[in-house]
């Protein structure tokens, strides 16, 4: 079962990606895609740390997330991504100009061959004004671009208000 869970910033996302892996009853590895550039990121980052159960595995990855996902994938574990939005922002940052279609194609590959209970966070970035500044608008139209193709091969898209989660494709048995 592979799960998209969509939201604003602190609309409870993580959270419910927490509880449907606990419910699993499977191992959970946890795929973080953060980067702490800066010291409020550092805080976020460890409280989602803290949060966190001690028997989960952790696999930091900011960029190459089909071959981390390929690797990591089975029918025996329970994987949550988090956050896909942050990963987006890592290759659009990167000095490396080609990464980011090179990532995303090969993640968005990938996606259909992967196994096993898959769980992916990420922020709805497109339900406000329209930002400004290129790198900006460009971030929100990658973003837009990976939630549609990843919500029509998902099997649950969930997009979470105030911490409550709204079953868009699928249901939340």
């Amino acid at each position: 079962m592979k799960t998209l869970i969509l939201g604003g910033v602190r609309s409870g996302k993580s959270k419910i990606a927490e509880q449907m892996a606990n419910k699993s009853g499977l191992p959970v590895t946890y795929i973080a895609t953060a980067t702490a550039n800066d010291e409020e990121m550092h805080q976020r980052i460890e409280a989602h740390r803290k949060r966190r159960p001690t028997d989960w595995t952790i696999i930091e990855e900011t960029l190459t997330l089909a071959s981390t996902l390929r690797e990591n994938t089975t029918t025996e574990r329970c994987i949550i991504v988090e956050c896909l939005t942050l990963w987006l922002t890592n290759l659009l940052v990167s000095p490396d100009t080609t990464l980011l279609e090179q990532e995303r194609n090969a993640f968005i590959k990938t996606l259909p061959e992967l196994k096993g209970d898959i769980i992916f966070v990420s922020n709805e970035t497109n339900m406000g004004i329209m930002p400004l500044g290129e790198i900006t608008r460009r971030y929100c139209d990658e973003a837009g671009r990976l939630h549609q193709e990843m919500a029509s091969i998902c099997d649950r898209v969930i997009l979470t208000v105030a911490g409550l989660p709204l079953v868009l494709k699928g249901d939340l048995s």
